[in-house]
């Protein structure tokens, strides 16, 4: 049985979603013509056209229905068409399209017609503009799901690294990594890395004071908090060791120590993928690659997305990059796939 299609929803169009998606699909065209992959873009079909005929000529992603038959490769219009989006023009038009995207890739994966969703960058500005008042795509899938207590993973190769908070102020980090949220999102990475097929699946949790807070003198937040709940996951099966000093986690994370780490919060855990995912020309300090994945786990369906943003500022030049987007469709082939083999027996 063909595998189900991932819907890739294309984010703002004035960014450089259209750009990358059309790379994207024309780099895993061999895949996709050999019926190992399935895409079905979700967007504004004017702006994929465009990008399509700019980076990728000969490649057809053809218009398609919601209730129709799809090919292999297609792509499916969000919502309406309305004033003509610019590359790298903030408009609320582009925030609709980001959010209708979404809202209606949501709604296939919760149906079963897609096995899951890969997100394009979109512009919180932007997407408020047009009246969705969402700090990011996490939140705004958390309400589109019903579901409260996701989290996130980054990735890149071997860095794994799941967050016990993101997006608040770093004086409010102790008080919203309570025991409850620890273990949950243990739970949640737990369960990710063995849907990845790392069956031993080993988690680290990273201190959140220096030296894990050498006995109390620097806090006593992992003695108190983190370490029991550290040691009931491991009455509890989980291969799980910490508080280990932030320090020296993400090093032996590296080294293969460890599945993965689960981080107190955003820069503690977004610092050294990013710094390892980003190759930089030492010569010109110019981006030559981007790579990085960002999955939400602890949702009913799959999301997986790009680690980077829109770039406004270079959108419609032809020289965005699509490895962080081409690495988000693969794990989201790896997570679906578990029940695209039950639904095939």
């Amino acid at each position: 049985m063909a595998p189900r299609h991932l819907a890739i929803t294309m984010g703002d169009p004035a960014g450089i979603g259209p750009e990358i998606i059309a790379k994207a699909a024309l780099r895993l065209r061999p895949r996709i013509e050999a019926g190992g992959l399935r895409l079905l873009v979700v967007g504004d079909c004017g702006a994929l056209r465009e990008a399509a005929a700019a980076v990728a000529p000969g490649l057809d992603i053809p218009e398609v229905e919601e209730d129709g038959a799809w090919p292999p490769l297609g792509a499916l219009q969000a919502g309406p068409a309305g004033a003509p989006i610019r590359p790298g023009v903030l408009s609320p038009e582009g925030g609709r399209f980001a959010f209708q995207a979404v809202e209606r890739g949501v709604r296939l994966a919760l149906s079963g017609r897609v096995g899951g969703i890969v997100t394009a960058p979109l512009n919180k500005e932007a997407l408020n503009l047009a009246g969705y008042h969402y700090p990011g795509h996490t939140e705004m899938l958390a309400e589109l799901t019903g579901v409260r207590g996701s989290c996130m993973m980054l990735a890149h190769g071997n860095m794994r690294v799941s967050h016990v908070t993101t997006h608040i102020a770093l004086e409010d980090v102790p008080k919203r990594a309570t025991p409850e949220r620890l273990r949950r999102v243990l739970e949640l990475t737990h369960d990710a890395l063995l849907r990845l097929g790392l069956p031993r699946a080993r988690i680290a949790v990273a201190a959140l004071n220096p030296h894990a807070g050498e006995g109390g003198l620097f806090g006593r937040h992992d003695i108190d908090v983190a370490a029991p709940v550290i040691a009931g996951a491991v009455r509890d099966g989980m291969d799980v060791v910490g508080p280990v000093p932030g320090d020296t986690v993400f090093v032996k994370l590296r080294a293969g120590q460890y599945d993965a780490v689960v981080a107190n919060y955003h820069d503690q855990g977004h610092i050294p993928v990013k710094l390892l995912g980003f190759e930089i020309d030492p010569a010109t300090g110019a981006w030559n690659d981007l790579s990085g994945v960002n999955i939400t786990l602890g949702l009913p369906i799959i999301r997986t997305s790009v680690d980077h943003g829109t770039a406004f500022d270079i959108a419609g030049k032809g020289i965005a990059n699509e490895s962080s987007l081409v690495e988000a469709i693969e794990y989201a082939e790896r997570l679906a796939r578990p029940a695209d083999a039950k639904a095939a027996a």
